[in-house]
Formats: structure tokens, sequence, C-alpha cells
């Protein structure tokens, strides 16, 4: 990628840029990550640029700019503009009970009491397409590893190993089995609701989801290399996947952690199945940052972003005052969430250095993204580590950043 504005015209300063790469370079130099590559905008226009690092450790093979790397639940927001379309277009409303698009939803329980295996419900009050934009749905994950539902969850064994020839709308089917950690609408919790949106999204459209994207997202937009497979011709760009134990422990290979995109793909999740590169989703975040539009193509009308990008919590609260912690590194204080991104509200209480309404989120192997609309900011970090909560590398490349604004 070629820097189309000199940062001192940005308004940032070089050599504070050069402190943010000199940072992150100390984590390749360490054997903490195999690698990674930064990309800032502002104003639409590219102002630094940086890969550093290898993007498969051991063919020795360095990260370059069209590297593609698994962007996991960076493929959320693409989810929940896919929803907001539909929505502009009418056929899709906030307050619509899924159960009158996904019929598996119709007899949702509350988890009470009791184990994974056996557990005490009530009955659920209607799950609305806007939980699932918010998180607050009361679905979940089973990789947090917290409640008695979470298991539930692992032994269906499907948000990572899918059998083959699963697809979304088999996982939804297991999933409407789970019962929910609360009542819709009354906490918010990481889980498979972005998932279930990408279901409706295939059911109201009638359209798969990975077609979905390409014609209504990602080929508009020209993100050529973002989708749920990487081809043959493109699998030697494509970054390996490291996994630690603990911070300060030399990251192993593991591309077999979640299933590999280089095979067939048929269960398309629109919570974290997508791969890309860091100049594709720039041009996404180019597009929110011009609300909805960039370079004459618009997805979304301006004040359909704005809302999206607002706080949605009940009372415009943080995410920890009803929400259950994921990880020591996204605490969540002062950080709301909106119709598919989280959302600074507070940025003192973040002890983060942010913007107000600065809108954001990140994937499983430590890639991260944000929008900041005050300052006009985009920033991408990608590398491939897992897990994300390994290192402070979100807080910390925000700091560096913004500190390097000195207009």
């Amino acid at each position: 990628m070629d820097i189309e504005l000199e940062p001192e015209k940005a308004g940032f300063a070089p050599d504070r840029l050069d402190r943010l790469d000199r940072h992150f370079a100390r984590y390749v130099d360490d054997g903490l990550l195999a690698g990674w590559q930064v990309a800032i905008t502002r104003d639409g226009k590219l102002v630094h640029h940086t890969t550093y690092g290898l993007r498969d450790r051991e063919a020795g093979l360095a990260v370059e700019p069209d590297t593609i790397w698994r962007i996991y639940s960076m493929t959320k927001p693409l989810t929940s503009v896919a929803a907001m379309m539909l929505y502009e277009q009418g056929r899709l409303a906030l307050r619509q009970p899924i159960a009158e698009i996904l019929p598996e939803f119709a007899d949702a329980r509350v988890y009470q009491l009791g184990s994974a295996l056996n557990p005490g419900t009530v009955p659920a009050e209607p799950i609305l397409v806007w939980h699932l934009l918010t998180h607050t749905s009361g679905m979940t994950y089973g990789f947090l590893h917290q409640h008695p539902m979470d298991e539930m969850h692992r032994l269906m064994d499907v948000e990572f190993f899918p059998p083959d020839d699963f697809s979304l709308a088999d996982a939804v089917q297991r999933w409407a089995t789970v019962p929910l950690l609360f009542q819709p609408g009354t906490g918010w919790n990481y889980g498979v609701s972005t998932d279930v949106l990408g279901r409706v999204v295939e059911v109201v459209s009638g359209t798969p989801l990975d077609r979905f994207f390409a014609e209504h997202i990602t080929g508009p937009l020209g993100m050529v290399d973002t989708g749920f497979t990487v081809p043959a011709e493109k699998a030697d760009r494509f970054a390996g996947l490291y996994v630690t134990g603990k911070a300060g422990q030399t990251p192993i290979r593991k591309d077999d952690f979640t299933t590999d995109p280089r095979g067939p793909v048929t269960f398309f999740s629109g919570g974290g199945g997508l791969v890309s590169t860091a100049a594709d989703y720039l041009r996404f975040t180019r597009m929110l940052l011009g609300r909805g539009e960039l370079d004459g193509v618009r997805l979304l009308g301006s004040r359909t972003v704005d809302y999206m990008t607002r706080n949605h919590l009940p009372g415009n609260v943080d995410i920890p005052t009803i929400g259950r912690p994921m990880s020591p590194q996204d605490a969540f204080d002062g950080v709301g969430f909106g119709l598919g991104f989280a959302v600074s509200v507070d940025p003192v209480r973040t002890e983060v250095l942010a913007s107000p309404g600065e809108y954001s989120w990140g994937g499983l192997a430590s890639t991260a993204f944000w929008v900041d609309p005050v300052e006009r900011i985009t920033a991408v970090f990608m590398t491939q580590l897992i897990p994300s909560a390994t290192y402070p590398i979100r807080p910390q490349l925000r700091a560096l950043v913004n500190s390097a604004l000195v207009d």
C-alpha cells in the first residue's frame, strides 16, 4: 500500500509514528509475535503503513502488504452492515422477533439453574433482531468457560470445528436448543448472536451469506481478498496461525486451531469466518468513516451509520454495568455497544487515549480496528496470535497512534 498523504500534512509527527513501529517490533524481536501489519488513515488517506516480521515463521516468509489474515470476529461488523442494508430496504425491522424468520427460536428458554446436561429453564421473552445486533440476546460462546451454557455450546462442538458439509442453518438449529443466559434485553454477553444474525440475513435475502457479502459489500467496495475461503492461487499469501499458552511463551504454529479456510467451507460464520487483508479492511473502515460511502459507492445511509455507532445499551450504560467480562484486556469500562460495534462512551473511564464516539472491534487472533469520527482516523492492525488477550496490543496501539497526533 502506498502512502497517500504525508504524515505531517495529516497532523501526525513522523518520529512518533516511528515510535509505534519500534514498540511493536519488539514483540517480534522477543519472539512473542511472528509478524504484524499496521495501517492508519486520516480523512480517508493512508498516512502510515508498516509490515514487520514473518507471516510464516517456519518457512521464513515475511509479512507483505498483501498478506491474508484470519480476521475472525472482525467479520461481525460486515454481518451487522448486511442486516442494516436489509433494514434500510424495509425487509427487516429491529424490533422484529427473530422467530418470525427463524421458527426454531419460537420456544426459546432461559437458564435458571442446574448443569449443562440438566439445566432448569423458564420461557424466554421474544428475541429481537436488535438483541442480536447488540449482543443482548442472552446467547453465549463455548470458549468463554464461565457458565453452564458455555459448556453446553462446547458439547455441540460447532463454533470452531463444524462437521463436514455443515451449514450456518445447521448450526443455528443446534444453537436454538441452548437456553439463554438471561431474558433478552436485560444483559450483555458475547456469543453467537452475530452468527444467528447472519442466518437472518440469509433467510430474509434468500441468498447465502458468502454471496450476499460478495454481491453487496466486498464486491462493491473492491475488497478483492476478503471471503470465507482462501483460493489456491492466493494460499502462499496466507499467514500462519500461532497459539500461546501464556504471556512470555514463544507461540507455536497451529493452523488447525480452527477450520482451515484453504479447504472447502460450507459454514459461513457471520460471527467469525472471514479472511481479509489490511488494504481490504481499510476500505471497509473508510466506508464507515464516510458514513456509508466510499469512492462513490454507498452501502448505507449516513444516518444509519450514525445510528449504528451510538451506544444502544439500556440507559447508555457501559458493558460492565450489565455484561459479563470477556478478558482482562477487554475490560470495557466506559465502553458501550452499538449495532455491531463497541462504542467509546467515556475514554477517561476506559483509561485509553481515545475520542468519545470512537467505535471498534477485534478478532480472536489479536487483530483489531477502530474508526474515530472525531479525529477522522481509521486504523487496522493485523497479526495471528491466539488468544487475543495475551498482550495489551489494542490499548497500546491506540495510545501510540493518538499520541502521534500533533495538529
